[in-house]
């Protein structure tokens, strides 16, 4: 019975790591995961400060993190806080690792 869960642990893990590395595939995302590593947790206004680029372009930076489940966003009106989603975040290493041994 195990031969037959193979395929689809395989399509599964696949699809998640494609989904991983497509919210990688901008140098900007990559720079705004490492500065939430480090800070835990910002606002889309402290992006903005440490990065020379306009508001809605951070925005839509942290929607694709976000849509891929490496980020996570909790509402404190007026703004948004931003951290890394912690158990996404070592399903992504661990499937990384995986890719490169």
């Amino acid at each position: 019975m195990k031969r037959s869960l193979e395929p689809i642990t395989y399509k599964e893990n696949t699809e998640e790591l494609a989904k991983f590395a497509k919210a990688l595939g901008h140098p900007t995302r990559i720079a705004i995961l490492k500065h939430l590593e480090s800070q835990s947790c910002c606002f889309t206004g402290d992006l903005v400060e440490v990065f020379p680029l306009a508001q809605s372009t951070v925005s839509q930076h942290l929607k694709e993190l976000k849509n891929a489940g490496l980020i996570q966003g909790e509402l404190k009106p007026p703004k948004i806080k931003y951290c890394i989603n912690q158990e996404n975040w070592i399903r992504a290493k661990l499937l990384f690792e995986e890719l490169f041994n």
